[in-house]
C-alpha cells in the first residue's frame, strides 16, 4: 500500500524561511530534498545549502497492525 511508505524531510530556518517538515510518498531511492520538499522555498542559488540542512529518513508502516492494535485497545 503506497499509504504505508513516506519520506519525511525535517528542514531547519534557512535565512528569512521559517523551519518546514516535508512529507510525501516516494520510493526509498528518491528520499532526498530535491524529491520531497515541493514547492522549493529558495531561489535556484540557495537551494543546495537549503537542502545541506534537511534531514530525510524513509519511513514504513504496517496500517494493518496499527488498525489491529487500535481495535484491541479500544474494544
Amino acid at each position: 500500500n503506497s499509504e504505508d511508505v513516506r519520506c519525511k524531510c525535517i528542514c531547519p530556518p534557512y535565512k528569512d524561511h521559517s523551519g518546514h517538515i516535508y512529507n510525501k510518498n516516494v520510493s526509498q531511492k528518491d528520499c532526498d530534498c530535491l524529491h520531497v520538499v515541493e514547492p522549493m522555498p529558495v531561489p535556484g542559488p540557495d537551494v543546495e545549502a537549503y537542502c545541506l540542512r534537511c534531514e530525510c529518513k524513509y519511513e514504513e508502516r504496517s496500517s494493518v497492525t496499527i488498525k489491529v492494535s487500535n481495535v484491541i485497545l479500544f474494544a
